[in-house]
């Protein structure tokens, strides 16, 4: 998808998300309707979700697509690396990412955004993988974050 096509779309997500997490004060509610709105609504994502850490392991929480990986083996991957470089990683071939965690060999590019709590410290990332080769660009970068601040508003 071309970015202006993405940036306008977003857009409306945005705005669409912002009244839907309203409805609840409850941080599990609105990451599960983030996740299902992005999900259905960007035709490009194919795995969207959510990674948290837990007891120091990257544990999968709530998610679209099909099966995940349920625990990332620490630092290896794209999650792991964003989460670790405390920022936004867009990967146009993951399989020339070094130590990729192929959970569904379907994938071919992905985003990962560190995902924070209301203290501004990281506590996990949003994944989203594409089938296609370099799928995501700043553009997704950009409003992902953003949307992500929606969780805790």
């Amino acid at each position: 998808m071309e970015d202006i096509k993405k940036d306008g779309r977003y857009g409306r997500l945005y705005k669409q998300l912002s009244e839907l997490v309203k409805k609840s004060d409850n941080a599990s509610a609105r990451m599960a309707t983030i996740i299902a709105v992005l999900h259905h609504k960007m035709d490009y994502f194919f795995w969207t979700g959510f990674y948290l850490i837990d007891n120091g392991k990257m544990t999968v929480n709530m998610y679209q697509g099909p099966v995940a990986c349920q625990i990332l083996e620490k630092d290896k991957g794209v999650c792991w690396a964003s989460y670790n470089q405390q920022k936004t990683l867009v990967v146009e071939d993951v399989h020339q990412f070094p130590d990729h965690i192929a959970c569904d060999s379907r994938s071919n590019s992905e985003i990962v955004v560190p995902f924070k709590n209301k203290a501004g410290e990281i506590i996990g990332v949003l994944d989203i993988d594409s089938k296609d080769l370099a799928s995501f660009s700043e553009v997704d970068a950009r409003w992902l974050e953003k949307i992500l601040e929606l969780v805790w508003e």
